[in-house]
């Protein structure tokens, strides 16, 4: 078993940023996958941004491009994700995930999910 805690999430301007992190125990961090998902219209869980094992490799989906990125420590067992140039389509309950085999864009290859943090993005 993996446990995972997000935190950071907050209400912020249009144009703000916030630093997502998601603390991990349990089972051997550094072999895990990780992802962040939100909500979307008719999906419980859209895919936003994956990372490798190591780091090395990352993935992002096309509407956070640019403006997100995802990282992580595993000496720290955190995954963070720094958010800039927010909108108020990025308010969501933003979730992380950890998949045991891969970096994974799929929802349904993630088998341990943290509880939540609620981001908020004012106009």
């Amino acid at each position: 078993q993996v446990q995972l805690a997000e935190s950071g999430g907050g209400l912020v301007q249009a144009g703000g940023s916030l630093r997502l992190s998601c603390a991990a125990s349990g089972r051997t961090f550094s072999n895990h996958g990780m992802g962040w998902f939100r909500p979307a219209p008719g999906k419980e869980r859209k895919f936003v941004a994956a990372i490798s094992r190591s780091g090395e490799v990352t993935n992002y989906a096309d509407s956070v491009k640019g403006r997100f990125t995802i990282s992580r420590d595993n000496a720290k067992e955190t995954v963070y994700l720094q958010m800039n140039s927010l909108k108020p389509e990025d308010t969501a309950v933003y979730y992380c995930a950890a998949n045991r085999i891969r970096l994974s864009t799929s929802e349904y290859e993630y088998d341990y999910w943290g509880q939540g943090t609620q981001v908020t993005v004012s106009s």
